[in-house]
């Protein structure tokens, strides 16, 4: 399970991986109020990416990438339902 250090590197690997095969990928938020830790990880079951931080800059960067994956997710889903419908 690689950790990343940076988060270019993570965002980058992350997105690869959800363009690879989204209807495999789930994304986990995890947050430790005893170590104020947020931990994002990425995972498809073959590879996994985890990206931890303490940090309030990048706690804003994960919330940014989060939902841009989200949009990406709904999007896909609008265009396969409206393709059923017609």
């Amino acid at each position: 399970m690689p950790q990343f250090q940076t988060w270019e590197e993570f965002s980058r690997a992350a997105e690869k991986l959800y363009l690879a095969d989204p209807m495999k990928v789930r994304v986990v938020l995890k947050y430790r109020h005893v170590d104020g830790n947020l931990c994002i990880k990425v995972t498809d079951d073959l590879v996994c990416l985890v990206y931890r931080t303490d940090q309030a800059q990048d706690v804003k960067k994960i919330e940014k990438f989060h939902s841009q994956l989200m949009r990406l997710m709904v999007a896909k889903e609008s265009r396969s339902v409206s393709m059923e419908t017609e």
